[in-house]
This record gives C-alpha cells, structure tokens and sequence, in this order.
C-alpha cells in the first residue's frame, strides 16, 4: 500500500525543526559541545522529585480531573497573582501536558479554516505549524534588531487582515532572548483592543529576566488573553511535561474539551511533583528560582562580551537563556555556518533561519551550559570565525 497519498497535505508541508534536526546531529557525534537545545542544565530539585516518588508510593496512579488537580490549579492562579499581579480563576484554568499542548488546544479551539493568527518572527519554531495543523494560517510580524526584536504598533497594524483572529505575545522571547517593558506592551494594546484579538501570552521564560522583572500583557487584560505559563524552564522540569493555560471560560472550555478527547488528563505524578514545587519556592521566597537566575545571568554576560570581542554584532538578551549574536559579517548564510561550526569546531548551535525568515544572519546560542562548557564553546567558535 502506498502509505504516502494517506498523509494529509497541510502536515506533509510542514519541514522538522530545525531546532532537533542540529540537536540530533550533534548526539550522534563525540565531543560536541551543544548550545542547540533549550533546557536547563539544572536538575529538578530533590523536593520536587520527592514528591512524586511519594505520589507513586502512596498508590496515587490514577487519573485525575480533566483540567487537572484543584489544588495545583489554585496554586497556579495564587502564584501568577503573586508574581505578576494577574487575576485569573482556578475554575478557568486547565492544567496540561507541558506549555505546548496548551498552545495546541488553544489554536485547535480558535481556528477555522482559513483564520489568521499573527506569529512574531523570529519566534518559537512551534508556532507557526501549531497554526498550520490546526488548518490556519499563520503571519509573520516581522521584529528587528534595531528594535530590539520587540512588536510595535506599526508592524501589527500592517500584519493584520480580515481573518486575523489572535496574536501570539511570545515574551520573554525565544530565540531572541528580548523582553517588553510595560510601556512597550502598552503602546500596542490598543491596535490589538481595535481589532478584537484574542492574545496568546505564552510566558514560560516569566521567571527568567535579567535587570528588571517580567511584565505581562496579560495585567488587566485577562478578559481577553490566553495566558500559558508551565514548570519545564522556571523550575528545571522539562522531562515532567506539565504546563497550565487560564482564560476567558468558553476559551478555557474548549481546549477541555478537545484535552478530554485527546490526553485526558496530565500525569497525576508530573501534577503532584509541581504542587511541591509551587508551595516550596513560595515558602522559601523562590529562592531555588533566583539561584538558577543568578547563574543564567553570569553566564549570559560571559556569553554577550565573547561573541562582541570577535567582531560580531549581539543584541543583549534582557530574558529566557538564549543569546542572538548576528554571524552576517561572516559572508556565510545561518545555515553554513552552523553546519561548519558543527563539523569543523563540534558546536551545536541552532541557524536563525530556523525560526522563520527574518531570523536568517543570526543564531541562536543556548547559555544553560556549564560555564566551562560555554568558556570552551567561545573559544571554539572564535577559532572559528578567525580561521575564515
């Protein structure tokens, strides 16, 4: 039988990320030196895992609720209040596995054929397809380095049509490492208010801010954004996968819907482990949090001086753990020099080009690395650049 004709179009167009395709290189050979991938070098702490030992122990295997355990839903609300004075309901709040099944029931529950959903570039390479699977079509708003990769006013007003539904507010952002002050978010507020679209705050790097603390456009805005948050980068819990989405009810009770009939539920372990992790930083005042911060940030410094002390243009990354240096004065395209740094030197990092078109001259560096990993990756790529 020719399986081929049965696979369905829209999902046979989408290319692999780019992000796992240098990822899955770079593990196949020895003494790489990956800066590819975005996870935290940290390991989740003994209390957390703890807790789901405990769950497993104590015959707690089952299933849970469908939008997942009260008590970690209540938790989760209690602390966005608490850390970004958000005001959402525990009842509207649907926890999920990691912050990407989240992304996918919301553009799932929002699409029709055809709808629109303006997507920053360069941006998180599971937008777009996100889009594109759920039969939508997504449109790029381009950001620039001279503006510090943020959304302006201007560029959303030009990106919208018709059939624009929603816009995803990526920030801080991956893989540009760039953040939005309030007055930034306020002054595109109204284009989005004009124009009734639904906001996508996807805020998984909210924990992770250099010099100032996050902002969301989600304050006072509630009624009208989808706030996705999760555990995997604030508390070193990616294999976990556990995230959470709160929003407006009908929002919030379709994406159910569809997780009734697709995961059911998130792990009740997963669940239990991040209802430990909640209650812990908050009663020793996220400290475990601020450690990891303090250790991102010296390492983001060491990072941005070693690639602009070999010529090379870098935008300083305010949030999350990626640095954007621009390699164009190389002559070589995102691609190139990836592939050639990888062969020739044994770093991984990813080409800009992976996170759409406006993300070409750039790539993108992942500093949750040892620091002895990241001196030696410096050291490598300038011999790199100095060889040419």
């Amino acid at each position: 039988m020719n399986t081929e004709k049965l696979l369905a179009r829209h999902v046979k167009e989408v290319p692999p990320s780019g992000i796992r395709r240098f990822f899955d290189i770079a593990s196949e050979m020895k003494d790489v030196i990956s800066m590819s991938v975005g996870e935290p070098d940290f390991i989740t702490p003994w209390n957390i895992r703890d807790a789901a030992i405990h769950s497993i122990e104590a015959g707690r295997t089952h299933y849970t609720p469908n939008r997942g355990l009260m008590e970690l839903r209540q938790l989760a609300v209690e602390y966005l209040k608490e850390r970004f004075n958000l005001e959402y309901d525990a009842k509207d709040t649907l926890v999920t596995v990691g912050a990407s099944e989240a992304l996918d029931l919301a553009f799932r529950a929002i699409l029709n054929p055809g709808d629109e959903v303006l997507v920053p570039a360069p941006s998180y390479v599971s937008y777009e397809p996100g889009v594109r699977f759920a039969l939508g079509v997504p449109v790029g708003v381009e950001t620039f380095e001279e503006d510090n990769f943020i959304l302006t006013p201007e560029s959303i007003e030009r990106a919208i049509t018709p059939r624009t539904k929603a816009i995803v507010v990526p920030y801080p952002n991956n893989p540009t490492g760039a953040i939005m002050t309030r007055e930034e978010l306020d002054a595109i507020l109204p284009v989005i208010e004009k124009h009734d679209l639904l906001i996508i705050a996807d805020e998984i790097y909210a924990e992770l801010t250099y010099g100032r603390r996050h902002v969301s456009i989600a304050e006072g805005h509630e009624d009208r954004t989808l706030l996705i948050n999760g555990f995997s980068k604030a508390f070193a819990m990616t294999g976990w996968r556990l995230g959470y989405a709160c929003g407006p009810k009908p929002l919030i009770d379709t994406m159910t819907k569809i997780h009734q009939y697709s995961m059911l539920c998130a792990s009740i372990m997963s669940q239990e482990a991040g209802i430990e992790a909640l209650l812990s930083e908050r009663n020793s005042g996220y400290q475990q949090v601020s450690h990891m911060v303090t250790s991102y940030n010296r390492r983001r410094a060491l990072v941005v001086e070693g690639f602009r002390e070999m010529g090379l243009s870098c935008f300083e990354p305010r949030g999350a753990f990626y640095c954007f240096p621009n390699i164009s004065s190389t002559g070589l395209t995102s691609e190139e020099f990836c592939t050639q740094l990888l062969h020739e030197k044994k770093i991984a990092c990813v080409p800009g080009s992976a996170f759409g078109k406006s993300g070409e001259g750039f790539i993108r560096c992942s500093y949750a690395s040892s620091m002895e990993n990241i001196i030696e990756a410096i050291k490598r790529i300038r011999e790199f650049i100095e060889g040419r």
